[in-house]
């Protein structure tokens, strides 16, 4: 059961909304809100909602991202580099506008034509070298 559903049932219990807020942490305006939620939609409508945006006017269209990918396996295919700065080349050279370098590697990446290689090492990896006492381990290095 969600936090917003028991805030609630316990107004519904009898609680004012200022009893309610102070009890949950929260503000007596976010109990008004969800009290009107639950009232036009019910229990449902009260329950946690998503914000992620309904559109993206700047993502790149897809009859775009349809020829970056065509373009990647023509060039691979042909055995020439298919990296993101050649594809770019590429389209100006066909007289599209390419989206920016970043973009097409994006989009290659999301396709699944590049697997991502890290550019550090992680921190795990590395050796350390520890000793419990003083002079306890020691370490050289020399060249001959």
């Amino acid at each position: 059961m969600s936090k917003n559903r028991v805030i609630v049932e316990a107004v519904l219990a009898g609680q004012s909304h200022a009893v309610v807020a102070a009890q949950y942490g929260i503000s007596k305006v976010w109990v008004g809100k969800l009290m009107a939620r639950w009232r036009h939609g019910g229990f449902d409508a009260v329950e946690k909602q998503s914000t992620r945006p309904h559109s993206n006017p700047n993502a790149t269209d897809a009859n775009m991202t349809a020829v970056i990918v065509a373009l990647r396996h023509e060039l691979t295919n042909s055995g020439h580099d298919g990296g993101a700065h050649s594809i770019s080349a590429y389209l100006t050279l066909q007289g599209h506008t390419p989206p920016s370098v970043t973009t097409i590697w994006r989009i290659l990446t999301r396709e699944g034509l590049i697997t991502p290689e890290p550019r550090k090492r992680p921190r795990r990896s590395y050796l350390r070298f520890e000793a419990d006492l003083p002079n306890e381990c020691w370490q050289s290095d020399f060249t001959h």
